[in-house]
């Protein structure tokens, strides 16, 4: 494999996305409660109308023809009354009912009287009580698109159109190596040694953004030798769509990610961003002895640095392994300057405030920090050669506050 410029970090987002979606993810088919977090498959359409029959808004009378009105029976939501044939009959219906046949009009039970005969009197509405079969969706529409990411909202319009299961990209399972012999696993950093923060965050964005990590795919710290590398990558490779490892970026003297991948017989989709923090970022392509695509991101040892690698990589090649469309970013107005980074990208983290629309600058915001990034929402994107100043409207990468929430 041969290096290339840092690519800019609009295109590396770009290319990692395309890269995606040619190694698009399979479909599966799972129980409507199952689906949560993942992406439409195919477009979802009703099996019958919506409403599938004429359904009363309101708890009141169906009548037929002019009041006053005999009461011939009633009709609570589940049933399937007998039709209305007679002028000056009337049923009591419940909201959500089925209004009989032969009903002309639905009278509200707070607009109605009953006379000392026990008839029911009043004035129907004008406009129809009831809602038309149909009104809402018709039998075969395409109410969603595939690539629509499934929330409650879509599982619950699922279960209304009849559907027992969806048709849904299959979660890519994703795997993390943890690079580094200065990493502790446990206690407090010293001697030389630091705590290693990503083996235990980095699994946690990972199911935020729909992967499948289980706790066996958690792999580290990984000896800093060619050979120790090369044996936890094929292990994970083996059953990963995607292998995500943290350090080893560089090319310094244990750095062996690249040796590794040109082991493996890699190729680099992207190989460096020209963003920062994060800069020494890459996503390989590797196709196994199957004819399957498997991915490596590599990123940065720095603990933001890699979460900057996770949504400026890992994000986009998601959505495109899922069928989804690529992450449109939204924006929002400075409170606070931040500084450029020259002919780098300079991703800033932020602290959004939704209802206003505004980006908060915050503090301790260094590659190897992470406690402004654990008050932060999100990052504000300074183009290269720019700087952000107060008022300025600027585009957000924001960060996902629970597994499978849409974070704007």
């Amino acid at each position: 494999m041969s290096a290339s410029p840092p690519a800019p970090w609009a295109h590396a987002r770009s290319l990692v996305y395309a890269a995606g979606l040619a190694a698009v993810l399979p479909a599966v088919e799972l129980p409507l409660a199952e689906t949560d977090g993942h992406t439409l498959a195919e477009p979802l359409t009703p099996r019958t109308d919506l409403p599938a029959f004429p359904t009363s808004s309101v708890d009141g009378w169906a009548v037929r023809g002019t009041g006053p009105w005999r009461v011939v029976g009633r009709v609570l939501a589940g049933g399937a009354p007998a039709p209305l044939t007679e002028d000056g009959t009337t049923v009591e219906i419940a909201t959500g009912a089925m209004v009989p046949a032969g009903a002309s009009a639905v009278l509200r039970v707070e607009e109605s009287t009953r006379t000392p005969e026990g008839f029911v009197d009043g004035v129907p509405r004008s406009s129809p009580q009831w809602r038309q079969p149909g009104e809402e969706a018709t039998v075969g529409e395409e109410l969603l698109p595939a690539g629509t990411p499934v929330d409650p909202a879509v599982i619950g319009l699922a279960a209304s159109c009849g559907l027992d299961t969806l048709r849904v990209r299959r979660q890519p399972r994703t795997a993390l190596l943890v690079f580094g012999d200065e990493l502790l696993t446990a206690g407090p950093p010293g001697a030389g040694q630091v705590r290693d923060a990503l083996g235990p965050a980095v699994p946690g964005w990972l199911r935020r953004y729909g992967c499948r990590v289980d706790s066996d795919d958690v792999v580290g710290p990984v000896a800093d030798t060619l050979p120790a590398h090369v044996a936890a990558m094929r292990a994970a490779l083996e059953v990963a769509d995607l292998v995500c490892t943290t350090g080893g970026t560089m090319h310094g003297p244990v750095d062996h990610l690249h040796p590794a991948l040109a082991e493996l017989g890699a190729e680099y989709v992207v190989n460096t961003v020209a963003v920062r923090p994060g800069f020494p970022m890459l996503l390989a392509r590797l196709v196994g002895a199957d004819g399957r695509v498997r991915f490596v991101a590599g990123l940065p040892g720095n603990p933001q640095s890699a979460v900057i690698a996770l949504v400026s990589l890992v994000v986009p090649l998601l959505a495109g392994l899922a069928g989804r469309s690529l992450p449109t970013l939204p924006h929002a107005v400075l409170t606070g300057p931040v500084a450029g980074r020259g002919d780098h990208t300079h991703l800033a983290l932020v602290r959004l405030d939704r209802v206003a629309g505004t980006a908060h600058p915050v503090r301790h915001v260094g590659s190897a920090m992470l406690r402004g990034l654990a008050a932060a929402d999100g990052f504000a994107v300074i183009d290269p050669g720019g700087t952000g100043s107060v008022g300025d409207r600027v585009p957000v990468v924001p960060l996902p506050l629970l597994p499978g929430e849409r974070a704007w």
